[in-house]
C-alpha cells in the first residue's frame, strides 16, 4: 500500500546581528529590510524552534499492473 504523508511545520529562524545604536524604531525596521533583502544575513539564519502542527496520510491506490503481479504471485501459492 503506497501513503502519502504530509506534515506542517512552523519553523523559526534566528540571526544576531548588530545595527547602530540611536536608530529610530522605523530606521531600525528599516535597516534590518535591508539586510535580509540585500541576502547579507541570509546564510546567517539557524533553526531556532520548530513547531509540529499537523500530520496527515492519504493512501494512494495502487498501479493496476502491481494488483495483477500481486494476484499472480497469490494463486501460485499453494493450497492447504
Amino acid at each position: 500500500m503506497r501513503v502519502i504523508v504530509t506534515v506542517v511545520e512552523t519553523v523559526t529562524n534566528e540571526v544576531h546581528i548588530n545595527i547602530p545604536n540611536g536608530l529610530s524604531k522605523f530606521a531600525i525596521k528599516q535597516h534590518i529590510t535591508d539586510l535580509y533583502n540585500s541576502e547579507e544575513i541570509q546564510h546567517c539564519f539557524e533553526i531556532a524552534d520548530v513547531k509540529f502542527e499537523s500530520i496527515s496520510a492519504t493512501i494512494v491506490r495502487q498501479d493496476l499492473t502491481d494488483s495483477i503481479s500481486a494476484l499472480n504471485e497469490l494463486s501460485q501459492i499453494p493450497q492447504l
